[in-house]
This record gives C-alpha cells, structure tokens and sequence, in this order.
C-alpha cells in the first residue's frame, strides 16, 4: 500500500522535491505499512510530524541547527491541546550503519546536541542516563528519543532514513493524565508481537528503568553502560 496525497513543502526546486520524497517514504513506512506504534500513525494521519532534514549524523556542526530548530518547535507546541506533534530530525545521505554504528553516532549527536545547548535539564526528569527516571533534555525540555535507521533488527525502527524522533516526554504525562497511557501501550505492544512475534525486549515504562536503553532500537546487552555522561 502507498499513500499518494501531496505534503506541502516549504520552498521550490531540487531540495524541497527532495524533502518531499522523503517525508512520503516515511509516511508510508508509517501509514502504508502495518507499522505497530498507533501514536506515530496518528501523528503522521493528522500531519502533526514536524520534520527537517540535516547533513552528517553524529557530527558537531549540525548541533546549532538542530536546537534552534528544536526550540521554534517547543515554541509553536500547544500545551494546552490534547493533539500530539513529533519532531523528526531526518539525515538522508547517512551511510548504511550496523545496528551497534548506528547506537554510537546517535550518542555522539546527543552529545553534541547537550553541549550546544546551554538551557537546564528538565526538572521534571534526571539527567543521570543510569537513572529510572532520565529523560534526554533539549532546550529546557525532556524528551523521548527513537532512533532509527535502515540496518534496525526490530522492524519498527527500520526507516528508510537515519532518523531521531523527539517525542516530548510531557505527552506520555499528558496520556497519563488522560487515562489513556496503558491502553495505548498495550496496543503498541499487542501490534509489536503481531508484526515480529515478540515486543521489543528493552522496552520499559518510565520509572522502571533508564529509557536510555530504548533510543537506539538495538537489544543491548544486561551489562550495558550508557555512553552519555556530561547530563551536569
């Protein structure tokens, strides 16, 4: 199945035909396809993803960009709606990774991205990665971070593209408040088995382990030390 309806571009010429290329290609690994995350196809069904495209994944040069972007992002987000946005952080000319490359260049731009940013973790979250209660934070928020990229084992996260979503952790606390966090996640992963016979091991609710182990998509190991460690 592919989905055929037109994404509006900002801009002309060869890089926003580009831009639409991709925004379509992720749009049917979302929408055209059984993709288990119900919040990522509502999202992306509502046009709520916010997405922009970067060069040279893991490297510091891109940190400035991706934060003033970031920080436009937190600025037009409506905390007073129900409605959902994510941020998509696309870097399209990435070489092909194995799953562990890709888990540690994600880190490096993490790294890179905290030590551009010069706002307060998110107080609402630790800054320590061995922590049950850490949460990434960018521009005074705390967000949850998902990673993929074509070479993922777990299906959900094979993009067509290297990417980060940046999914604010205020809008697991808003489903909290709803009343609709567990139902939501039961049917990510009742959809998640469906589609590759088992959840993804990692996967854990906030406060019963680091969600650092969840950003890259990869099974790390029980030993496993996160490689982020300049959160002070």
């Amino acid at each position: 199945m592919e989905i055929n309806y037109e994404v509006p571009v900002k801009g002309s010429g060869k890089g926003s035909r580009k831009k639409m290329k991709i925004r379509k290609e992720f749009e049917n690994f979302i929408l055209g396809q059984d993709h288990p995350c119900i919040m990522a196809k509502t999202v992306f069904s509502m046009d709520q993803v916010e997405m922009h495209t970067y060069p040279d994944f893991g490297e510091s040069g891109n940190a400035k960009t991706i934060l003033k972007d970031l920080r436009e992002y937190i600025r037009d987000y409506d905390f007073e709606s129900n409605d959902f946005k994510t941020f998509l952080a696309v870097f399209p000319d990435s070489p092909d990774y194995s799953e562990l490359e890709f888990e540690n260049i994600l880190w490096k731009q993490l790294e890179n991205l905290h030590l551009a940013d010069d706002a307060e973790w998110d107080k609402e979250v630790s800054p320590d990665p061995e922590s049950e209660h850490f949460s990434f934070s960018l521009a005074g928020k705390a967000f949850y971070i998902v990673g993929m990229h074509p070479g993922a084992s777990r299906m959900a996260r094979q993009a067509p593209y290297t990417a980060i979503a940046f999914n604010l952790h205020w809008q697991f606390e808003k489903l909290r408040e709803m009343g609709s966090y567990e139902t939501v996640r039961d049917k990510i992963r009742e959809r998640d088995k469906e589609l590759q016979g088992s959840i993804n091991p990692v996967l854990q609710d906030f406060g019963k382990d680091s969600e650092a182990k969840q950003y890259s998509g990869r099974k790390v190991e029980k030993e496993w030390k996160c490689p982020f460690h300049n959160a002070n």
